[in-house]
């Protein structure tokens, strides 16, 4: 019988093996780790907050970000958000949210402070011992408490987490993820990664992101083993983060992985020193050129996954050897079902057409919150199942690899004729001197769309847009070739370190008006 509630993944553990690391801290055990989530319960209920209640936390990344996330979510709904926030921005999630109570660091002051105080939400104060072990935490209200609630604790269809979707071209829809969805996800993972009490995850993903709450923490967790937590990512301190850490595997987004290879070359004895037995790529399509690069610089299995975050995460993972991982493929389906739908009817098509992918499993959420048109649009019946639209355009080969042509609102339609900007992507890339691509659609007068790209050059490398788009053009069809190539130090991305298409044009000021 699987475990479908967070308490129950976390129990069989032995006590004594460790949950929680970070630089420079004593190990957190997962026996402490399950008295912190009986303490916070206390806490939690001693101040009014329990089940079905929702908590936002601000924290910054690191162990105490990562136990409140663990443990909050065995007494009550977690909400964790982006330190980054500015206060107008936390004023509408926490709102948005109905957030009954929001846990921030002691002595923190900062907007969401602010922003709690205008709205009249109360505040927990989290407290850590700089040299205690890594997450262990008190939590104290900031004045009176609401009212004492019920002892209940949650079940597998309560809401253990909700995140917000990013919002790039609507207003941002509230996913509610149960304990049930976030049990089946990491049960998927750890099995794709074959993960056991041995493992040992080194996590720079941010902790207010699906990513790296379940693929990094909750799994790790879940199977056993131990994940150490940085304070973000920073390819300049990653190898020494290597040498304290001692991991058997890493997960991050392709920008990421890009930024270690750089520092590779002068780190070679601590790659050595430090054998992975994987790493983990997802959140964003990973170039081939890059897969082959870790690949060859780590000396073992690239594992390119496919998530989101209304399906907790993990939808489709490339298998470990000895079966193949496909550069440019996302992978075998890895948990829900994979299949391929119409994308203006509800219905599935043959694998290896083209169209929007869908999927239907335990992870999947239960729906948009307050949404019913986004319900409407993006769920659908088939086949005896209830599917969801991912909103990725793509076809599964004859093996079961699904292979990605972009987001549906990312193709770019130039004229009636539809680019693939993941497809341009990996042509740039192979170009010598090209470190970073990124392919965009440019509006136009008359071609409604037109293909533009931005890209970062390699270190001393030289090119100039002519150059780049004669290369492309030797190599794709000629409506396919970028009309207009911008040469950047950096490309602008998101909060998690993905590059990120939509609005890039504005971004870049070759928009009239923009």
């Amino acid at each position: 019988m699987h475990a479908t509630t967070l308490a129950e993944l976390l129990t069989p553990i032995p006590d004594d093996a460790p949950a929680l690391g970070a630089p420079g801290r004593p190990w957190l055990s997962h026996g402490d780790l399950r008295h912190l989530a009986g303490d916070t319960r206390a806490a939690l209920l001693a101040a009014g907050i329990g089940r079905g209640d929702r908590v936002a936390i601000v924290l910054p990344n690191g162990p105490e970000m990562a136990a409140a996330f663990v443990t909050v979510a065995q007494t009550a709904v977690t909400a964790p958000l982006n330190p980054a926030y500015r206060e107008e921005e936390f004023a509408f999630y926490l709102e948005d949210l109905k957030a009954a109570a929001l846990i921030l660091a002691a002595g923190e002051t900062g907007p969401a402070a602010a922003a709690a105080a205008r709205l009249g939400i109360p505040v927990l104060r989290l407290a850590a011992s700089e040299d205690g072990p890594a997450g262990a935490f008190t939590l104290q209200p900031e004045g009176p408490g609401r009212a004492p609630v019920g002892t209940g604790q949650p079940e597998a269809d309560d809401i253990a987490l909700i995140l917000h979707t990013s919002g790039t071209t609507s207003r941002p829809k509230i996913v509610p993820l149960t304990q049930a969805n976030l049990c089946a996800s990491a049960r998927h993972i750890g099995a794709a990664l074959a993960l056991a009490p041995a493992d040992r995850c080194l996590n720079v993903m941010p902790l207010f992101h699906i990513h790296g709450l379940v693929a990094a923490l909750t799994s790790g967790l879940a199977a056993g083993g131990a994940v150490w937590c940085a304070p973000g990512f920073d390819a300049l301190r990653f190898f020494g983060w290597m040498e304290e850490a001692r991991p058997s595997w890493y997960t991050a987004v392709p920008t990421m992985h890009q930024a270690i290879l750089s520092r590779a070359p002068r780190n070679a004895e601590t790659i050595a020193k430090v054998p992975l037995r994987l790493i983990r790529s997802s959140s964003a399509s990973l170039p081939p050129q890059v897969f082959r690069a870790l690949a060859d610089t780590f000396g073992c299995p690239v594992i390119e996954s496919y998530g989101m975050t209304e399906a907790t995460h993990q939808m489709a993972s490339n298998p470990l050897p000895p079966r193949d991982q496909k550069p440019g493929s996302v992978g075998i389906a890895a948990g829900p079902l994979v299949r391929i739908a119409h994308e203006a009817e509800d219905r599935l098509l043959p694998d290896n057409d083209t169209g929007e992918v869908a999927i239907s499993g335990p992870n999947v959420t239960p729906g948009y919150e307050g949404n019913p048109e986004a319900n409407a649009k993006n769920f659908f019946e088939a086949e005896g199942r209830r599917w969801f639209r991912t909103g990725d355009q793509g076809t599964l080969d004859a093996e079961g690899y699904l292979h990605l042509t972009g987001r549906l609102k990312e193709i770019i339609n130039r004229g009636g004729e539809k680019v693939s900007p993941l497809e341009v992507d990996a042509v740039l890339m192979d170009h010598p001197a090209v470190a970073q691509a990124v392919t965009f659609a440019l509006p136009h007068p008359k071609l409604g769309e037109e293909v533009a790209a931005a890209v970062v050059l390699r270190e001393e490398a030289e090119a100039d847009e002519r150059a780049i788009r004669d290369f492309a053009g030797e190599r794709l069809a000629a409506f396919k070739v970028p009309r207009k190539v911008v040469i950047l130090p950096e490309i602008p991305k998101g909060a998690t370190g993905k590059l990120q298409r939509i609005g890039l044009a504005e971004k870049l000021g070759l928009v009239e008006g923009a």
